[in-house]
């Protein structure tokens, strides 16, 4: 094979992409509570942004409460600020240096709300996916104007780069349909 472009990096970029939605999804909750769930939480912290496991401790002590020990006292309001302000509809209540957070019952609007979550996660990593393809092509459209590969090995490696494309898409909307369904279970 000529030159062009690197088709095991691009999967590799590609399969990035399925991992960030898989670890994005497993923070949806369904039933019982999990300390996953405030995975996408990240807190005004020190002049920066940071995820909330870098702050502080997170477990879980009863099936419907998660409780959040901040290790540093003057953290413990951002920490609260961020959880609410993380759309995961929570309201953590302060105990001293420890947030107590109960998980709401999840009723049929909580449901659907999730399941839009879900759907803006896929939708996130699709866009990451098809960034993945339009590079893959713009190297292959620069290597066959610089005359490194010809117009026949361009075609069938852009064609490699967008069946790549099609089935990496295809895992995530299958992910999304088993969260979705997992989250509408009853």
């Amino acid at each position: 094979m000529s030159e062009g472009i690197d088709i095991k990096e691009l999967k590799r970029r590609m399969d990035g992409a399925i991992s960030a939605f898989k670890s994005d999804i497993a923070s949806l909750r369904t039933g019982r509570a999990s300390a996953n769930i405030l995975d996408p939480v990240t807190i005004e912290a020190y002049g920066s942004r940071m995820p909330l496991n870098q702050v502080a401790n997170i477990t879980v002590p009863e099936p419907r409460m998660l409780s959040v020990s901040v290790w540093d006292k003057s953290m413990v309001s951002a920490v609260e600020r961020g959880i609410r302000e993380s759309n995961l509809g929570l309201n953590p209540i302060i105990d001293g240096q420890n947030l107590r957070i109960p998980l709401p019952e999840l009723n049929e609007e909580r449901r659907k709300s999730l399941v839009k979550v879900a759907h803006d996660y896929a939708e996130k990593s699709k866009v990451a996916i098809r960034h993945v393809r339009r590079d893959g092509m713009d190297g292959l459209k620069k290597a066959e104007k610089d005359g490194v590969i010809g117009q026949d090995e361009s075609r069938a490696q852009s064609e490699r780069v967008q069946k790549m494309t099609d089935e990496t898409i295809s895992e995530i909307d299958r992910l999304l349909g088993e969260k979705e369904k997992e989250i509408m279970q009853v």
